[in-house]
């Protein structure tokens, strides 16, 4: 624990966590930060002016990272016949009908993403208590209800991430691993952010985005100045 309480406070030294950092900035002290063993993910955290439990509050989408999450995800797909084997051609790592829903009960869900044609939805249906609580129930609005197969596997190996605001109106993903230039990773969390500004709902009132922060696996959350999103900084 010694070795863990030098390494943060050699951390700490090198930033005002108080201070509120361009976007910029708080990306580069983000991944400077990463001092771990492993890969670590850059995170970002965004507190809004919501409250999810009222339907005309609630922030839940996809965005296309362009330059990936740095992650590997396994897609399972919900098809039969010809589309079927468009999921598979397309790089699905599960897919089937009845013999994958018989899995998927039995507590055997080998993907990250779930995806399925709109004729699977009564099936799929019958698995809401296993997928929902883990976040991969297909839905229409996330487009992981689809007929285009092909589009949307590729877009789930590309690095498209789901995001959903938690009760506390708070919304988060990785952006990127610490390997990564500053630059991608500045990308990712602009177009993440971008994204999270377009979905504001209708019945939000008053200050949207309260807080930013950006911070690696094991290291401090750096404060994102809220005023430099707008201009893009």
């Amino acid at each position: 624990m010694a070795k863990q309480g030098k390494r943060l406070k050699a951390i700490y030294s090198g930033f005002d966590r108080e201070k509120a950092y361009a976007l910029e900035e708080a990306v580069k002290l983000a991944k400077t930060n990463a001092k771990a063993k492993f890969d670590e993910t850059i995170e970002i955290s965004m507190n809004l002016g919501i409250d999810p439990r009222h339907a005309d509050q609630m922030v839940r989408g996809v965005v296309g990272l362009p330059h990936g999450t740095g992650k590997t995800v396994r897609v399972g797909v919900f098809a039969r016949g010809a589309k079927a084997e468009e999921a598979k051609a397309a790089g699905a790592d599960v897919v089937g009908a009845d013999d994958l829903a018989e899995k998927v009960q039995a507590g055997e869900i080998a993907f990250d993403r779930c995806i399925a044609t709109p004729d699977m939805m009564a099936l799929v249906g019958r698995l809401g208590k296993v997928l929902g609580p883990r976040g991969l129930m297909p839905n229409p609005k996330l487009g992981t209800v689809t007929m285009d197969v092909k589009g949307a596997v590729t877009a789930a190996k590309a690095g498209q991430v789901e995001f959903r605001a938690e009760k506390a109106g708070i919304v988060h993903a990785g952006i990127g691993k610490a390997s990564f230039g500053e630059d991608q990773l500045l990308a990712n969390a602009r177009a993440f952010v971008e994204a999270i500004q377009r979905a504001k709902p209708a019945g939000a009132k008053g200050t949207y985005v309260k807080k930013v922060a950006v911070s690696s696996t094991m290291g401090p959350g750096v404060k994102v100045d809220v005023a430099s999103l707008a201009a893009g900084g």
